[in-house]
């Protein structure tokens, strides 16, 4: 198992560099290209983001068909920043309230899926600090030239928040403690994959419209095992987009996020487990120290089965 996976990792490995943006322009053809951020209270770098996406990716080089910013109830200016500095914006409650509505960064996923119209859609996290345009080109580029390639990780050294700028080139806590040893002891196929949880990654649609979309922080773990359950190894590959920075979140969020991850591997691997779940922290400056927080489980269903998703037709190249 070891060689196989190390085989697949030398081959299906490259790095940012060797995708040329006007090379992926020409061998874009007809396919129509979504970039979605999903969004909440990222006021202090969603305008970069935007700004710094539509400038080389759309007006310098027409790469990105649409470049939406999917708003999860931001309580602060992330919705009129983003819409200022070029994108369309959805308030993901505003979309099919038929459906009804769940908060989380899955739900935002698949609910863009009913607002964008791109053949191959490229996902990346609002609260980066440190990036590139060449995250979304990166992530596109064996999307487009290998065919047999649905699912493209973003992989990258993180920056140490201590301001001296060093490399930690192991994945955030919950990818360490949590999924990859989930992924070794049951999928160790999907050892080699390098940040499984990376926020930056790029799919095609006619795929991930027929996943099940965990609503909360089980997404990209989702979507991993799911692509590679679907299609193998092949399906999938990794690119190195250097280094990347963004704001850290809580041991107790990070807490609720793992109690996901750990919900949408046990469901892959075959035990649903519960419906609805609460995680028990204690903190000791709290009144009761003792409190429950609620650990999103839902999954939406995949939006090809919903009535009235909107379907695409097939490119013509």
């Amino acid at each position: 198992m070891l060689k196989q996976t190390l085989a697949w990792f030398d081959r299906a490995t490259t790095r940012w560099t060797e995708w040329d943006v006007a090379a992926l322009c020409a061998a874009k053809g007809s396919q129509r290209i979504s970039v979605v951020i999903p969004a909440r209270d990222e006021q202090a770098t969603i305008a970069g983001i935007v700004a710094g996406l539509r400038a080389e990716l759309v007006e310098r080089y027409p790469l990105v068909d649409e470049l939406v910013v999917m708003d999860s109830d931001s309580r602060d200016a992330t919705a009129g920043l983003a819409r200022e500095h070029g994108a369309s914006v959805h308030a993901v409650r505003s979309i099919r309230r038929d459906l009804g509505e769940y908060g989380g960064k899955g739900e935002a996923m698949w609910k863009s899926l009913f607002v964008t119209s791109g053949d191959l859609v490229v996902f990346i996290d609002a609260d980066l600090t440190d990036w590139g345009p060449h995250f979304v080109s990166g992530l596109l580029g064996p999307l487009l030239a290998y065919p047999g390639v649905d699912l493209v990780k973003g992989f990258y050294d993180r920056l140490v928040k201590d301001g001296s700028r060093a490399h930690a080139p192991q994945g955030g806590r919950v990818t360490e403690l949590v999924a990859r040893p989930l992924i070794n002891l049951r999928w160790p196929e999907l050892a080699a994959v390098v940040q499984p949880l990376a926020g930056e990654w790029a799919v095609r649609r006619r795929v991930i419209e027929q996943l099940s979309v965990p609503v909360g922080y089980g997404v990209e773990l989702a979507v991993l095992l799911d692509v590679w359950a679907r299609g193998g190894l092949d399906a999938i590959a990794q690119v190195d987009l250097g280094e990347r920075a963004h704001a850290h979140q809580s041991v107790h969020d990070l807490g609720v996020m793992a109690a996901e991850i750990l919900h949408t591997a046990e469901r892959r691997a075959g035990f649903p487990g519960p419906v609805d779940a609460e995680l028990w922290q204690f903190d000791r400056d709290r009144v009761p120290p003792w409190h429950a927080r609620p650990v999103p489980l839902a999954e939406r269903p995949p939006a090809i089965s919903v009535a009235g998703y909107p379907r695409l037709q097939e490119p013509a190249c």
